[in-house]
């Protein structure tokens, strides 16, 4: 086991305890932060000591408030909409777009050089070039065959100090 690394179970469980620290961590900073958008949006009220009338003023503020905030939410609402209908309707397209111009199968067609060059250049192909004009000739060499002669000549020829005379003369060559 090399050192330096956790492993097993309790590397596990401290992977699972820092990560619960975190996860916990994270749910207090998300209350506190609507905490404070909520102090910020909706000041305290104080109702204690304000007569009939102020009440009602406080209501009828209150509720337009909640009327003013009801109608952003459907605005927002309807732009949200909007905007997923036309995303949808784009990607509709995109599929009927792609669906229409499939890739065709190419074929294999023969042509010859001449005919190539008079549908790439059009009317300007009046000439017609002979390819295989220019190319080099090339001369194969012919290899040289051995005789095959009868072996027992050969090793007679060989034999004693002539034909050692003879190899050394030949492989020196």
């Amino acid at each position: 086991m090399g050192r330096g690394y956790t492993t097993g179970w309790l590397g596990e469980i401290r992977l699972l305890t820092v990560a619960a620290q975190m996860l916990q961590e994270e749910t207090e900073q998300k209350i506190k932060e609507r905490e404070a958008t909520l102090a910020e949006r909706v000041p305290p009220l104080s109702m204690s000591g304000l007569s009939l009338q102020e009440l009602l003023d406080l209501c009828k503020d209150l509720h337009h408030k909640i009327d003013v905030v009801d109608e952003e939410r459907y605005d927002t609402g309807l732009k949200v909409s909007k905007n997923d209908q036309e995303i949808d309707n784009m990607n509709l397209k995109i599929i009927e777009i792609q669906s229409k111009f499939k890739k065709p199968t190419l074929k294999r067609v023969k042509i010859s050089a001449e005919a190539m060059l008079s549908v790439l250049l059009g009317g300007k192909h009046k000439e017609s070039f002979d390819f295989k004009a220019n190319l080099k000739t090339v001369k194969k060499e012919e290899e040289k065959k051995e005789e095959v002669t009868d072996w027992r000549k050969n090793v007679e020829a060989m034999s004693g100090m002539e034909g050692r005379k003879k190899l050394f003369d030949a492989s020196g060559n």
